[in-house]
């Protein structure tokens, strides 16, 4: 593994966690961005890994949004005639596409405040766990500015046209119980128990077929992208592959001699 500096990244039990440490707020400037992405890749090509999760260090922010200084730099360039140097936004959304469309599930182990850029990252996940003390919001607008990583294009895919405008618009903060109802979350647990329920939860679909997990992904992803008839054409497509691997042939069988399945993710 990679020396990186706001980075850590750990494997154990085919499952990666990485976990941005940039104190004191986790926050997004381009070291870090570079970090995740670099580590990320890292274990996508990993084939021990079967699952990632992606979590914050300490107790105050999963990831607390962008580095303002860095914006003030973009901003500070505009004012002064310069172009804006989009490479940090570009950065971002790339890495973020990359995580959404991963054949590996990525889970948000989202430990504390949510904000900004930490919001869009956890909704790239596949799968969102939180803190019942977490706080999600987009505040963007308060800064007279607007979400870049993807949170205009993909809350309103989450939660709905008219709740995403009113969340970016007001820029309000919400709990991870609220964050749940709306479909954000998938889980909120105690403080402190977060990873190791996004832990427990990828030891799980670990226990699945790989080739399964992979080929659900994609169709689901797809499936977003796509009208109703391009989504079912690829899930059928999808469904008559897993029926010619050995995982289809082993889960049916054991399915029929009442036994455990040993999946072999081919």
């Amino acid at each position: 593994m990679a020396d990186r500096q706001y980075v850590k990244v750990s494997v154990e039990d085919r499952i990666a966690t990485l976990t941005i440490d940039h104190p004191p707020a986790n926050a997004f400037n381009n070291q870090t961005i570079e970090d995740l992405g670099s580590a990320f890749d890292e274990v996508v090509a990993d084939p021990q890994v079967r699952t990632i999760v992606i979590t914050g260090a300490g107790q105050f922010a999963f990831v607390a949004g962008a580095d303002i200084n860095e914006i003030k730099q973009q901003i500070d360039d505009s004012r002064a005639g310069k172009p804006v140097n989009k490479e940090l936004i570009l950065k971002g959304q790339a890495l973020f596409n990359r995580i959404e469309k991963c054949d590996k599930p990525v889970i948000a182990a989202i430990n504390a405040v949510c904000l900004g850029g930490g919001m869009e990252l956890a909704m790239a996940c596949h799968m969102r766990v939180a803190s019942d003390t977490a706080r999600f919001g987009q505040p963007e607008v308060s800064l007279g500015l607007l979400p870049a990583w993807g949170g205009t294009a993909r809350l309103p895919r989450i939660v709905g046209k008219g709740k995403a405008i009113e969340l970016i618009v007001t820029g309000d903060m919400i709990p991870a119980t609220e964050a749940a109802r709306l479909g954000i979350v998938n889980k909120v647990v105690p403080a402190g128990q977060v990873l190791k329920t996004a832990q427990d939860l990828a030891k799980k679909i670990n226990s699945k077929s790989g080739m399964a997990t992979a080929a659900i992904l994609e169709a689901i992803t797809h499936g977003m992208e796509s009208t109703l008839d391009e989504a079912l054409a690829m899930e059928a497509d999808k469904f008559v592959h897993l029926c010619a691997t050995e995982d289809g042939y082993e889960g049916v069988s054991a399915f029929l001699q009442k036994r455990q399945p040993k999946f072999q993710d081919k």
